[in-house]
Formats: C-alpha cells, structure tokens, sequence
C-alpha cells in the first residue's frame, strides 16, 4: 500500500455506503454447504441406482452403493436443517453499523465548532473490528474508473498524507485508532464511537476522507461499510451555531391608562 496517491490519480468516490457482507466463515457455512450438495449427489446416484434392472447394476460403476437410501435421506434432512438454521441465525448476529455526524464545541482548539463523525453497532449482538482504512479525496483528484487497493491508506499513512496537505493533526483534524479486535458492543442505543474530528478549515481543503470499516460477526462472516466522515458538513441544514453575545430581552413597559 503506498503512502499517498499522486496529485491528479485516478480515484472514484464509493457511490453507495450501504453496509455488505464481504467474506463467510469457510467453517460454518461453505463445509456444511459442501456436504449438502455431496449428499444431494449420493441420494441421486442411489435413485438412479434403484431403478436399474438386477443384470445392470452387476456391472460397473453400478455395483457401487454409497449408501442405503433411507439413512441417506435423513442425513440430507439433517444437513439441509443444519444449513437453514446457520443462514437464520447469521441474519440474526449480524451488525447493523451506523454513523452520525454532527458539528459540537470543544473538540479541537479554538472557539469555532468541529464536525465530528462516530460510528455505533445498531444489530442485537457485538461485533468486533477486523480492519479500518481510510481513503482521502481532494478537488484535484480526477474521479474515473474503480477504487484501487492501494489508494487505501491506514491511519499512520493518512496523517501522513493529510500532513503533506498542510492540515495539522490535534488542530485542524483528530482521528482515532480502532485497532482489530475493538469490540463494537450492541448497546440498543445510538452512542457513537467517535472516528474523527475536523475543523472547517479541514473541510474546505478536502473534499471528502472516506473510511471503510470491516467488522467481525458471531459466526466469523466478515461486513463492510464505507462512510465520508465529511459527509453532510458542507450542507446549509447542518451548520453550526455558533456562539454569540446574548441580546438582551426587551422588558415590557407599563402604560398608564
């Protein structure tokens, strides 16, 4: 993975943030789904094998019995419940990942107000981070063709790189480290975990930093979603209120009839 992508390289914003189950358990799903498929194939061979002539299955490759048909049907049962009960069960761990962005005071230096972004497991059971990357795009990056890989940058690589931009990390930017194996814990409420703050002038220099997180379910399947933690704070609806003198209360006066 490179440490920064050069001035005017082609890279394609994500058009969807939609979270996607990237990888299964091999364990748990493909082994039981393979021995399905193997017993779908021997209880076949034996219906075929069944209805042969005695004077054909004399002979070769037909004088092969795999298995009596009753048992083998109620092991194809078993696996067939066994399979069903695993995909079930997987919907049911899987993590709902959300993020919330909002501008709050405080978090960086200075008394203008930051844009803060935090990600949150909104599915009924943890999950636990595998891997975060982030991916930043300028105004001068030309967008065209797929994300590469390597435009991908961990967090070392995009202080870096932010760094070359001439953006200050713990003045105009602050991101946090979510190493693997952080548990992303599913509290039923919508408290985030924040994953970055950035300052206004952050976000007129960069047009957008894009972070892709991979988490961990109960059954080992692997999900992704991929968030712009700049996401919305350009947008009128969303701007900050900033502090101001107080403007005294007009005080009503009497009149005399």
């Amino acid at each position: 993975m490179s440490n920064s992508a050069p001035s005017g390289r082609p890279v394609t914003v994500p058009v969807s943030d939609a979270q996607r189950r990237i990888r299964r358990n091999p364990w748990l799903f493909t082994a039981p789904l393979v021995l399905l498929c193997l017993l779908v194939a021997f209880l076949l061979w034996e219906v075929v094998r069944g209805n042969l002539s005695e004077a054909t299955r004399a002979h070769w490759p037909w004088r092969l019995q795999l298995m009596p048909e009753e048992p083998l049907a109620s092991l194809l049962a078993v696996a067939a419940g066994a399979v069903v009960a695993r995909a079930q069960y997987a919907r049911t761990v899987r993590p709902m990942l959300g993020w919330r962005s909002e501008y709050v005071a405080g978090e960086l230096p200075g008394d203008a107000k930051a844009w803060s972004t935090g990600v949150f497991n909104g599915g009924q059971h943890n999950a636990g981070v595998h891997r975060v990357d982030y991916l930043v795009v300028r105004d001068s990056d030309v967008l065209d063709g797929p994300v590469p890989e390597d435009a991908w940058l961990s967090l070392s690589e995009t202080g870096e790189r932010l760094a070359s931009l001439g953006l200050r990390p713990a003045r105009d930017f602050r991101l946090a480290w979510l190493g693997a194996g952080f548990p992303l814990v599913a509290t039923g409420t919508y408290e985030t975990i924040s994953v970055g703050v950035f300052s206004k002038r952050f976000i007129e220099e960069v047009r957008a930093l894009h972070l892709r997180i991979q988490v961990v379910d109960s059954v080992g399947d692997t999900h992704e979603r991929i968030l712009d933690c700049l996401k919305g704070a350009r947008e009128p609806v969303a701007a900050p209120v900033e502090q101001g003198p107080a403007t005294p209360a007009a005080v009503p006066v009497p009149r005399i009839p």
